[in-house]
């Protein structure tokens, strides 16, 4: 049997919910040569019906996820494995799948400027296949943030911009391949870098920062669309000064523009209520994000982060000695079934948190993200516990879960 969508086969998808304009419909999805297509169009035009039908038993339909940040996953760390760099990632976008995520954005932790020099030009992006999640382009994490504020981040490392964007290009040494720059906008010259990356494409992020309120409104006002995993490594929210946080409830922000926060809702680094408050004041920016480390998909015990020793306790990833977490070991899709439960915000809201505000957030909207007409065929079929049952990308079925139960039976086996 082809593909689905391939080879000009009509394909179409029914008895199942779809998440479209923020609900869930019944109806039936019309897929070809990996798009969505208008069945009205196939109806009173073309007069023709569908080459193949599959039942979708009534599960739901969803967009793809998108993962705006991951720092690695299944043994690869995209800040330490540069000697074969292109072999990490593919590996990565291939055990993605299973976990719902058809797009990502490798991300790449402050590091010495050899290693952004040396992995930058090596991760190009891509549309998603059989072979893996698409790569939507990279999240440069650093090195310009706050050492106050660094985190996991290696201090001797993290650098400032005394000559402006030309610190970023000497860094980074080209941004081709960048999709987003976290960086902290308290920083001296950070509203000139700001207004030169987003004049270049890229997305700026608010994060690893001690700035207050006011400096946050100025850099949103310069371009910053997005904060980098709200709450964590940004002073907290405080009445007379909520500093980054307060910017999902500024007045200061243009009526016509949305801002963007990542959270990771793994049940480690943001609390059921923190979840909850955030997404009842501003519930249309909210951006799911994994900040998965190379430890997700291993078992328990030592691991790495850049050149720094990770240990996983439980479901905590921190550095070795240490209780200071360094990113999670959650999937997104664990993610958005913890924020439908904790956050109590409803299925299309969990669903769309890692699907339509991602790819609003990049202004991709127009291929990913949702399932809209002529938009890529990057979708889920999904059981009504939210567990990926099978997972496309451009029509063509690229995972589903009777592959985990081989895996599994094979486990067993030996």
């Amino acid at each position: 049997m082809p593909a689905p969508g391939s080879n000009g086969y009509l394909y179409q998808f029914y008895n199942c919910r779809i998440l479209r304009d923020h609900n869930l419909v019944a109806d039936d999805l019309w897929v070809r040569d990996g798009k969505i297509l208008n069945p009205e169009k196939i109806f009173f035009d073309e007069k023709c019906s569908a080459d193949i039908k599959i039942d979708c038993e009534g599960q739901i339909v969803c967009p793809g996820f998108i993962d705006v940040q991951i720092n690695g996953a299944f043994g690869v760390d995209f800040s330490l494995n540069t000697d074969d760099v292109e072999e990490g990632v593919r590996k990565v976008a291939k055990g993605l799948l299973a976990h719902g995520v058809t797009s990502f954005c490798p991300t790449i932790v402050t590091s010495p400027v050899d290693v952004y020099q040396k992995v930058i030009p090596r991760i190009k992006k891509c549309n998603g296949s059989a072979d893996g999640a698409g790569i939507l382009g990279l999240h440069l994490e650093g090195p310009f943030i706050n050492k106050e504020k660094k985190g996991a981040h290696e201090e001797q490392f993290i650098r400032a911009f005394p000559s402006g964007i030309q610190d970023v290009l000497q860094t980074y040494g080209c941004l081709d391949s960048a999709a987003i720059v976290t960086l902290a906008p308290e920083l001296d010259n950070s509203e000139l870098v700001i207004k030169e990356l987003c004049a270049r494409g890229v997305h700026v992020s608010l994060g690893h920062s001690m700035a207050n309120l006011l400096q946050g409104e100025e850099a949103i006002s310069h371009g910053a669309c997005f904060i980098t995993h709200l709450f964590n490594a940004m002073l907290p929210f405080h009445h007379r000064d909520p500093h980054l946080v307060g910017l999902l409830a500024s007045q200061r922000i243009p009526t016509d523009k949305c801002i963007y926060y990542g959270l990771i809702a793994d049940g480690i680094h943001t609390h059921p209520a923190a979840l909850r408050i955030a997404h009842s004041v501003h519930p249309s920016g909210l951006v799911l994000v994994t900040d998965a480390i190379s430890a997700m998909g291993l078992p328990s015990g030592v691991h790495h982060i850049g050149s720094q020793k990770i240990e996983i306790c439980g479901k905590r990833a921190v550095i070795a000695g240490t209780n200071t977490l360094c990113g999670s070991i959650a999937t997104m899709n664990l993610c958005v079934k913890h924020l439908n439960k904790e956050a109590n915000c409803g299925v299309v809201n969990s669903l769309e948190s890692a699907t339509l505000h991602p790819a609003s957030m990049l202004g991709i909207t127009n291929s990913k993200g949702t399932l809209d007409y002529n938009t890529d065929a990057d979708f889920l079929i999904l059981d009504y516990n939210l567990d990926v049952q099978a997972t496309y990308i451009a029509g063509e079925k690229v995972w589903d879960v009777t592959a985990l139960k081989d895996c599994m039976d094979m486990e067993i086996l030996t």
